[in-house]
């Protein structure tokens, strides 16, 4: 059999561990330089403030009892095997669909190893304009961000071919 026949999407999974090592080393940092809320300017529009969400993007739920910790952790968890499947079926040539689902599944991964060890993510990268701030993320949100959008752009770009011999309609 053809290596090339059997090659998938899986290829790219040493991108998705390169992220999620990326995601916890950067938290681990926060924790360990940075008091809760504390912030410092990188530059201006942009913090370092170390922030805890309870929630899922945008702080939803965040002010629950507990029980999204569970729910978001199930979810992303979900989600993750259902890009794996998706992975392991794709051909290595659909290299931009595949990124896509490798960012996505880097930043599920990394945020739900903070919800399963601390019950909340870490966020810590904040950009403001004035006195207006978009909610503190990490670098798994940025991940599943960027990957978000490579899906939406490949969904909308996508060259579809016409099998040979048909002329379209």
């Amino acid at each position: 059999m053809d290596l090339q026949k059997r090659a998938s999407g899986l290829r790219f999974l040493w991108l998705t561990l390169l992220l999620i090592v990326l995601d916890q080393f950067t938290k681990q940092w926060v924790i360990r330089v940075f008091d809760l809320y504390e912030s410092i300017e990188i530059m201006p529009y942009l913090n370092f403030t170390y922030v805890r969400n309870m929630g899922a993007a945008f702080s939803f739920l965040s002010d629950q009892g507990g029980w999204q910790r569970w729910l978001f952790t199930g979810l992303a968890i979900a989600v993750s095997l259902v890009l794996l499947v998706w992975l392991r079926r794709n051909p290595v040539g659909l290299w931009r669909q595949n990124l896509a689902f490798t960012l996505i599944l880097a930043g599920a991964i990394g945020n739900v190893i903070d919800r399963i060890i601390y019950g909340y993510v870490i966020d810590f990268i904040d950009v403001y304009v004035n006195e207006w701030h978009w909610p503190a993320f990490n670098i798994a949100d940025m991940a599943i961000t960027i990957g978000a959008v490579l899906m939406l752009l490949e969904a909308f770009f996508e060259q579809r071919q016409e099998p040979a011999g048909q002329e379209s309609k």
